[in-house]
């Protein structure tokens, strides 16, 4: 195989892609699963960066990614917020157990 930078960038894109969901599906803790989701977000920030450089158009890809991270940075706030609110209020981050929500 060769080690050429988009090869290397298709692993780092697949691995933090693939950590990040299992980390979300594996994970019963409300915080975890926001941690699982921003490591799979940073997987697919590289992919855009890497299809910037591939199609000869870095500015777009990293303007792209740049425009992610901030949206990202306001979701992963906003999820943690929350997460806090649930713990005072429940007292616990285990997701199965706040089935109480649902009645």
């Amino acid at each position: 195989m060769i080690f050429s930078l988009p090869n290397i960038a298709i692993v780092v894109v697949l691995g933090l892609f693939g950590v990040g969901l299992y980390g979300v599906l594996i994970s019963r803790n409300l915080i975890k699963v926001v941690v699982g989701l921003q490591i799979a977000v940073k997987g697919a920030l590289v992919a855009f960066v890497l299809a910037g450089r591939l199609s000869s158009q870095v500015d777009v890809g990293q303007s792209l990614a740049l425009t992610v991270i901030v949206a990202d940075t306001i979701v992963a706030v906003v999820a943690l917020a929350l997460a806090v609110q649930v713990r005072r209020k429940f007292g616990t981050l285990d997701i199965p157990s706040l089935t109480s929500l649902r009645r």
